[in-house]
């Protein structure tokens, strides 16, 4: 059985929502989205962290000091927001750690695990916009994703998630 999108989907499997983690204030609002949507609909969260690679080839020893700590900043990023998400849903949520460039890592990541189903992201309420990842996802990239993407706005207020999810 596929999911629509020519993907292996066993109905035994879990739907699983995946949410890109960041620093944006968007993020609380798509991560308690997919808790409800997952814990609702009997699926599962996953969580995504990219870290950015450094250039420090020419000093090994820095480099890999500096890949150590952003290594280290994302698990305790994924610590955080997966207690969020196991309080909300009662189970704990896939873990993903990438180091490059944000795009490619989802992008690539969603190719390799079949069992993620759905890709959710807040948008950003700021006159800057959506958020360069929506706007890419919604833009040009659309064509790349294999995966429905849910767009949860930012501006939700607690009572309004719980009545859409």
């Amino acid at each position: 059985m596929t999911d629509g999108t020519g993907r292996e989907h066993p109905e035994k499997f879990p739907r699983i929502f995946l949410v890109v983690l960041d620093e944006s204030a968007e993020l609380g609002v798509a991560l308690k989205y997919a808790s409800y949507r997952a814990r609702n609909s009997g699926g599962r969260v996953a969580l995504l962290v990219v870290t950015e690679s450094a250039d420090f080839q020419h000093w090994m020893a820095v480099e890999d000091i500096m890949r150590e700590e952003r290594r280290t900043e994302a698990e305790q990023i994924l610590q955080r927001h997966a207690r969020v998400v196991n309080e909300l849903t009662g189970k704990m949520p896939g873990l993903y750690v990438r180091e490059g460039n944000r795009r490619e890592e989802l992008l690539r990541l969603i190719e390799e695990e079949p069992s993620i189903s759905i890709l959710v992201l807040g948008a950003g309420t700021g006159p800057e916009g959506p958020g360069p990842l929506v706007s890419y996802l919604t833009g040009k990239g659309v064509s790349k994703l294999s995966i429905p993407l849910t767009v949860v706005p930012g501006t939700l207020t607690e009572e309004q998630l719980l009545v859409v999810t």
